[in-house]
C-alpha cells in the first residue's frame, strides 16, 4: 500500500483551504518506502512493539474485538473509560466537523482502528494514520486507509509537508508532555500548517503514570510477570484553556475552537520562522526516541532511514 504527498487541496473545509504545495517524486518515493518498510522485519520496529503498552493486550484485543471495556488506570485506581466502540465505529458528527476543517495531506497521530483516516480517503483528502498498534494498522488499511507502524517522535515521510494533523480521542496526551508535543508537531507541518486537538471538556491540566487496564482484574489479582501492558506510561489530559496556554508560549497561533456532540476541539496554526535544521532534529528525536523506549510511551515506532 502506497502512502502519499503528491500535490493535493482540501475536498470541504469549514474555513479557507489552503492549497498543499507541489511536491517532487521522491517524496512519493519516500513514502512509498516507509510503508513497505513497515512489512520487513525490522530488529528496532519489534523492539518498539515489544514495549510498547498499546502494542500488546488488552488494547489489541479490545481493537480486534470492536469494543471494550478498556481503561487508563492511575496508579491511584482511578478509571478513564476509552471509548473503543465508537473509535471502531463509522466516523460521527464530532468527528467531521473536525475533519472538514482538514486542509491539504493530512497525518492522524495515533490513529487507533482508523476510522478517521478512512473517511478522510473516502473525502479525497491525502491522509495517513500512525499508531504502535499492529491491530490498529491493520484494522485501518482493512478499512480502506493507509496506516504505518511509527512514532510522532521518530523520524517521519514527509516532515515539513503534512497541511493538517490530527491529534484527537485524547491524543494531546501522547508521551506527558503537551509541550513536547506541540514542539515536535511544528517539525511536522508545512508553513502555515494546521494542527486539530481534541482537548478535555473539563478546564483541567493534568499529567499522571497510566497503565491500560480491561477491568477484569485488580492489579494484585492477575497472575504470572508483567507484560508492557502492565507497566506504567506517561500521559495527560489538558482541557481548551490549557492547550492554548502552552500554545501560545510555544508560538503556536489559534484559529478555531468548538465543541460538538459533548467534545471539544481546538485549531492551531503552526508558529512562524523556519524549522530547525534536520539534523537538530534528527537528534532531538533520536534521544527521544531512547528516552521514549525507556518509558513505554504510547506511540515508539521508528522509520529507519
Amino acid at each position: 500500500m502506497s502512502t502519499m504527498l503528491p500535490p493535493s487541496s482540501s475536498s470541504g473545509t469549514a474555513t479557507a483551504p489552503a492549497t498543499a504545495p507541489a511536491q517532487e517524486p521522491r517524496e512519493t518515493a519516500d513514502a512509498s518506502e516507509a510503508t513497505r518498510s513497515t512489512a520487513a522485519t525490522d530488529p528496532r520496529g519489534a523492539e518498539a512493539r515489544t514495549a510498547a503498552p498499546w502494542g500488546t493486550d488488552p488494547y489489541a484485543n479490545a481493537l480486534r474485538n470492536g469494543r471494550g471495556p478498556l481503561f487508563l488506570r492511575r496508579s491511584d485506581g482511578w478509571l478513564l473509560p476509552l471509548e473503543v466502540e465508537r473509535w471502531c465505529s463509522d466516523a460521527g458528527a464530532a468527528d467531521l466537523s473536525a475533519l472538514h476543517r482538514c486542509e491539504g495531506p493530512v497525518l492522524d497521530i495515533g490513529c487507533g482502528p482508523g476510522r478517521l483516516v478512512a473517511e478522510l480517503t473516502a473525502l479525497g483528502h491525502r491522509a495517513l494514520g500512525i499508531d504502535v498498534s499492529e491491530a490498529a494498522v491493520a484494522r485501518t488499511r482493512r478499512i480502506g486507509g493507509s496506516a504505518l507502524l511509527r512514532s510522532v517522535f521518530d523520524p517521519l515521510p514527509g516532515e515539513g509537508r503534512w497541511g493538517t494533523l490530527l491529534l484527537v480521542d485524547g491524543n494531546i496526551g501522547i508521551g506527558g508532555d503537551p509541550a513536547a508535543l506541540l514542539d515536535r508537531a511544528a517539525d511536522l507541518l508545512s508553513t502555515g500548517g494546521l494542527l486539530i486537538a481534541e482537548t478535555s471538556p473539563l478546564d483541567i491540566d493534568e499529567r499522571a503514570q497510566v497503565r491500560l487496564d480491561d477491568g477484569r482484574h485488580a492489579p494484585a489479582e492477575k497472575s504470572g510477570p508483567p507484560g508492557p501492558a502492565d507497566r506504567p506510561f506517561p500521559w495527560a489530559r489538558i482541557g481548551t484553556p490549557a492547550l492554548l496556554r502552552y500554545a501560545e508560549a510555544c508560538g503556536w497561533r489559534p484559529a478555531d475552537q468548538w465543541s460538538a456532540e459533548g467534545r471539544a476541539f481546538v485549531s492551531l496554526r503552526r508558529p512562524r520562522g523556519p524549522r530547525r535544521p534536520v539534523r537538530e532534529r534528527s537528534a532531538r528525536t533520536s534521544s527521544q526516541s531512547a528516552e521514549s523506549a525507556n518509558s513505554t510511551p504510547v506511540i515508539s515506532s521508528q522509520l529507519e532511514r
